[in-house]
């Protein structure tokens, strides 16, 4: 009589160890801080050039901080 193997285990699904959660929380984060940022932006513009002029130059500075945010730049690095 011919015996079957046993079916393979399972794949492992929904393990403590965040399984991408925390890489998505980073980019929900990136992109609600760049949504605010633009809108605070386009809504200073509506006060006047002065205003425009400031809102631009910092607006600037916060997105191209989230973009080095979104890179990794100020990740630890690992220990060898």
């Amino acid at each position: 009589m011919a015996t079957l193997a046993p079916p393979p285990t399972p794949p492992p699904v929904a393990t403590a160890d965040n399984d991408g959660i925390n890489r998505f929380r980073m980019q929900a984060t990136q992109a609600i801080a760049t949504l605010i940022t633009v809108l605070l932006t386009a809504w200073m513009c509506t006060l006047g050039i002065i205003p425009a002029i400031i809102a631009l130059m910092i607006a600037k500075h916060i997105l191209v901080a989230i973009l080095m945010m979104g890179l990794g730049v100020d990740k630890p690095r690992p220990r060898r």
